[in-house]
């Protein structure tokens, strides 16, 4: 029994809503997608896909940085590794495979120097310690971690550390936003909108939801919240009266976040970036500006990018783009489990095969 039915003191709000969200939507068909990973996580621990109405369809759309992350860009972490360069990064990236089905964590036991920290600043402790070795931090994240990461960058700057660059992998939401409104076949309805990446954007990040006559509500995590979202969804629909909708207010104002959004634009420029699934998206990456180039690593250790194809047989792409569920990936729960991923969305913990796997591969 899933953990939505389980929690008995909001069993009775749960019950209300759903009966509502029925009601309203009988007799049609509604295409959510949510953009991002925390929101599918939650989708799928909570069981929350299971007990709505049939007709509506919860799609996960690219809101897992990792997991967009294209096999090019996992395979420079590779060539730094070739390099003898000692690496920096967060957890998730640890079991994403390089085209060659190598991944950081054999990387490691061969003897590569691979370091996992929680937050940037951590990496500036490790390159102090040893001065002796050239380290490189791996920085994957959308606009919610972008400020960190330039936070990063300006404080190796200001204290010349010289055996420490970043290689920025960062991505931005806009333009994939305006690629899946694009995609015809999708027919998307309306979106459960990221409340974090929120806090920095601000909510016009969501206008050409909007004016594409979609319905778009940021959104919490508690299930009560996902599904009180929803339910803004139907009506929005229904009355063909489209708004950014945003119920996540105690959390989050809709206006942007004028601090962040500097210290992003003081370290990084937009550039071009390949998204997997996607393809290459203009202004879509955030390129570190030449005043930084010396912490650049991209231009430190002279790397260049090669677009690769996705491992064969991942579907991960297609997962991300809505294409497919990850039940529809011949991969999945076979060959590609959580003690074996072969594709970043099986790797990461917002990955949506990750959440399917965990929570609803047993129950579909």
């Amino acid at each position: 029994m899933n953990e939505l039915i389980n929690n008995a003191s909001k069993k009775e709000n749960i019950d209300k809503l759903l009966k509502q969200i029925t009601v309203k939507s009988e007799g049609s068909r509604y295409r959510i997608m949510e953009i991002c990973g925390t929101h599918t996580v939650s989708i799928s621990r909570t069981g929350l896909r299971s007990i709505l109405p049939k007709n509506i369809e919860l799609i996960s759309g690219p809101g897992c940085p990792v997991c967009v992350t294209s096999q090019g860009e996992i395979d420079l972490i590779f060539d730094l590794i070739s390099k003898g360069l000692s690496i920096i990064t967060f957890g998730d990236l640890l079991r994403i495979p390089s085209s060659k089905r190598e991944n950081l964590l054999n990387a490691r036991s061969e003897g590569a120097d691979i370091n996992v920290i929680y937050s940037p600043l951590d990496a500036i402790k490790i390159a102090k310690n040893d001065i002796n070795k050239e380290y490189v931090f791996v920085a994957v994240g959308f606009e919610t971690t972008a400020p960190a990461i330039a936070a990063l960058i300006k404080e190796i700057a200001s204290n010349d550390i010289n055996n420490l660059s970043v290689l920025s992998l960062c991505k931005t939401m806009p333009e994939a936003i305006k690629y899946i409104l694009s995609d015809d076949d999708l027919q998307i309805d309306g979106f459960l909108a990221p409340g974090h990446v929120t806090l920095v954007t601000g909510a016009s990040l969501y206008n050409d939801i909007v004016e594409s006559n979609r319905a778009v509500v940021v959104a919490g995590f508690e299930p009560i919240e996902i599904l009180r979202a929803i339910d803004s969804i139907v009506d929005q629909v229904n009355s063909k009266k489209f708004m950014i909708d945003n119920k996540y207010k105690h959390v989050v104002s809709g206006k942007p976040n004028a601090l962040a959004l500097k210290m992003i634009d003081d370290v990084f420029k937009q550039s071009v970036s390949v998204w997997r699934g996607i393809g290459t998206l203009d202004n879509s990456g955030l390129q570190i500006r030449d005043i930084y180039s010396k912490y650049n690593a991209l231009v430190k250790h002279s790397l260049s990018y090669n677009e690769k194809e996705e491992i064969k047989g991942c579907k991960c792409g297609a997962v991300l783009t809505g294409k497919i569920s990850p039940m529809q990936c011949p991969l999945f729960a076979k060959s590609c489990t959580v003690d074996n991923p072969i594709g970043p969305c099986m790797v990461s913990s917002e990955g949506t095969c990750f959440a399917y796997y965990q929570y609803e591969r047993l129950s579909l």
